[in-house]
């Protein structure tokens, strides 16, 4: 049995508990008059005693496991706070590593001086040991994480698994050539969050020594654990060391010199230090302005590097462009630091509609001048792989990750013929000049040309979208021209065999959208505004739905916003599932459709319509209330953003026999307004990339 205390739970988390659907619940709820009572929420998002619950579904033969991760999750929420429940989870995951840091002297708080536990939450921690020694120390602290996270996404930014691996495999490739690459490396991340960018580094199978500082105490916390928690191949030394900290102000690392240095600084970030830092000794490449931090962090980076070391970090697409950074981007060109600017398509991270970038830095080699190279390279991934449309937030990882490996690994290619055309010409032969085929939407850019007034560094102003590989992109594009060509001919043809009836409109009995609630053929439900804070602007880490609104449809039509499982839980989001209509009830944007996608939750002035099948075809009905002149008529008509009252709007009535007949050519209307858009889309894209060659040069041949 759990503990006595009143934890509450909600109707999905007790689905999650049970291992049912949330639906079950509901359904238990009403059948079963022993169901207990709730004791907060709303009607919509009741809450129960997890207690009660737990002693409900034992009585009645439906609890599978009470002593799973799920049972523990809603225990760490009751402790309220935010703080508390990440210490303790940490502090969970620190005793199951059977790791046991102190700080160093003098040089900041560090994990293992976070404040004592309460009497609660240390219970909590030893029932995450119990756990861990059943389901595994890392596993259970990486699940407490992610829901701890989930709760509180508005308030961290990470950097999702795949890019810090990825951020991690490129720091170790741009290495320079000739740098002993035995022993032990160390990495430095001076803004390491909950530790994501050096847990990456630490699965490399190299030995290395990872160190990190945040300034977030909890979030120092988590990273210590997690670093802690990390494998340790036979054969592989993997050792850890966070402190809390500000790396700028006060870094606890000053006389650290890493190998690899990975950052993901915070963007945007005002309060850096500006004024008592203007002296400092990190800034050899000039002073970064008051709005300009991320600059700071480049040169942080910069400063804790060896000869030969690198330094990955990911910057907002601006850092590339503003016109107050252009003094000391200039200098990181012509002292050959800055070695390559990567364009990730938006999704990779957050901001998750943003193109950020990855900007590779290397110090030279002990014992090499520390002069410019000729070249700066550019990637640009946006161009490379471009989002059909906004719900593509996931990026494709492992085709982003060649791109990208490609891209980097020209870098020392570049050196090295660098360095062999300086050998060269020291001997009075003439340099080698050896052919380098370059990737796709990679350019490597002369520095001259990039030190003019703006030294803009934007891989999209200087690599040509498909420089090498046009011809098959285009031919891809005409056959997929004439496949839409031809399914739109045959979809057309089907509809043309529809002839006008003789029957008058006026004869044919209608109902209304509200007629049909009250007698139980649908049940209505509308949309809302979610709560300030709870809308994110990619997949949350555990999982989520898309968050359709009107500006959306306005927009593209997709949703470009998400709201996390908890948030949907706790706000009692409307959701459409597969199968229910959508009606979007204000006039410029007015619609309705099936919807055929994955769940997704709906915002103010949309509604969904679930239908009941035995007396109503979706179809027939999202078909039916679509029809403009349905709009004119149930519109407010007050402005052009007039509102259309969807219990007004009307459907014929007709058996549903006949209903399921018209369903069929309201699939065929649907199918043909989509092959309508697509064509336009690729035929506008077309246009786009035949000019461009044309302007190019690049296409021959007689028309």
């Amino acid at each position: 049995m759990t503990s006595s205390r009143a934890v509450p739970v909600t109707l999905a988390e007790i689905a999650r508990l049970a291992g049912v659907g949330r639906a079950a619940v509901s359904n238990w709820r009403r059948r079963h008059e022993s169901f207990p009572e709730r004791i907060g929420g709303t009607d919509v998002s009741p809450q129960f005693a997890l207690a009660e619950i737990e002693t409900w579904l034992r009585d009645n033969n439906k609890l599978k496991n009470a002593a799973g991760r799920e049972w523990l999750w809603p225990q760490f929420e009751a402790l309220g706070s935010r703080d508390e429940t990440g210490f303790a989870i940490a502090a969970a995951g620190r005793l199951m590593s059977g790791a046991k840091r102190q700080p160093k002297a003098g040089v900041g708080v560090g994990p293992a001086d976070s404040p004592s536990l309460s009497g609660p939450a240390q219970e909590l921690v030893g029932k995450v040991l119990e756990l861990g020694q059943r389901e595994g120390p890392a596993e259970t602290f990486e699940f407490l994480l992610r829901r701890w996270l989930d709760v509180n996404v508005r308030q961290i930014s990470t950097t999702p698994e795949p890019l810090a691996a990825l951020m991690a495999d490129l720091a170790l490739r741009a290495r320079a050539e000739g740098v002993d690459r035995g022993g032990v490396l160390t990495v430095l991340d001076p803004a390491c969050g909950t530790g994501h960018l050096l847990a990456a580094a630490g699965s490399m199978n190299f030995p290395v020594s990872l160190a990190g500082c945040e300034i977030d105490p909890v979030l120092a916390a988590f990273a210590d654990a997690r670093l802690a928690l990390l494998p340790r191949p036979a054969g592989v030394d993997v050792a850890s060391h966070v402190e809390t900290g500000d790396s700028l102000r006060a870094d606890p690392f000053a006389d650290v010199r890493a190998d690899m240095v990975l950052c993901n600084p915070p963007f945007n970030e005002r309060d850096w230090g500006y004024e008592e830092l203007a002296t400092d000794a990190r800034w050899a490449h000039g002073m970064p302005p008051r709005t300009e931090p991320e600059l700071a962090w480049v040169q942080h980076c910069l400063a804790r590097l060896r000869p030969g070391g690198t330094a990955v970090v990911l910057l907002p697409p601006a850092v590339a462009n503003r016109k107050a950074g252009r003094r000391i981007r200039g200098s990181l060109l012509r002292t050959g630091l800055l070695r390559a600017v990567v364009a990730l398509p938006p999704g990779c991270a957050p901001p998750h509609s943003v193109s950020l970038q990855l900007w590779v830095l290397r110090m030279p080699v002990a014992g090499q001048p520390a002069q410019g190279t000729d070249e700066l390279l550019l990637a640009d991934g946006v161009s490379r792989f471009p989002r059909a449309s906004a719900r593509d937030s996931v990026p494709d990882w492992d085709a982003l990750g060649a791109f990208v490996r490609s891209a980097i690994d020209a870098v020392n290619t570049t050196v090295g013929r660098e360095e062999a055309d300086k050998r060269g010409s020291g001997n009075g032969r003439k340099p080698a000049q050896p052919e380098r085929a370059l990737p796709e939407c990679v350019a490597a850019v002369p520095v001259i040309d990039l030190l003019d007034d703006e030294v803009d560094l934007t891989p999209g102003r200087h690599v040509t979208p498909g420089s090498s590989g046009d011809g098959p992109r285009l031919a891809d594009s005409w056959g997929e021209f004439g496949r839409l060509v031809a399914e739109l001919g045959d979809t057309g043809r089907r509809l043309a065999v529809l002839g006008l009836s003789d029957d008058e409109a006026g004869a044919q009995p209608t109902t209304t959208v509200g007629e049909l609630a009250r007698a139980g053929a649908l049940t209505l439900r509308s949309g809302q505004q979610p709560s300030d804070g709870t809308i994110c602007e990619g997949r949350p880490e555990g999982g989520g739905v898309s968050l359709l609104t009107v500006p959306d449809l306005l927009l593209d039509g997709e949703p470009h916003n998400w709201l996390s499982t908890a948030d949907t839980e706790a706000t009692g989001a409307v959701i459409a599932e597969p199968g229910d209509v959508v009606v979007v009830g204000v006039a410029r944007a007015f619609s309705a459709w099936v919807h055929q996608g994955p769940s997704m939750a709906l915002g103010p002035q949309l509604h969904a319509l679930r239908v009941h099948p035995d007396q109503l075809d979706a179809w027939f009905l999202a078909g039916s209330l679509r029809a403009p002149a349905n709009a004119r008529q149930a519109g407010t008509h007050a402005s052009s953003s007039s509102r259309v009252d969807v219990r007004k709007l009307q459907v014929r009535q007709v058996p549903l026999t006949e209903q399921q007949q018209y369903s069929e050519a309201f699939k065929q209307v649907a199918v043909f307004e989509k092959l309508v858009a697509r064509l336009s889309r690729l035929g506008t894209g077309l246009v786009r990339d035949l000019s461009d060659e044309l302007a190019a040069g690049r296409l021959s041949g007689k028309v």
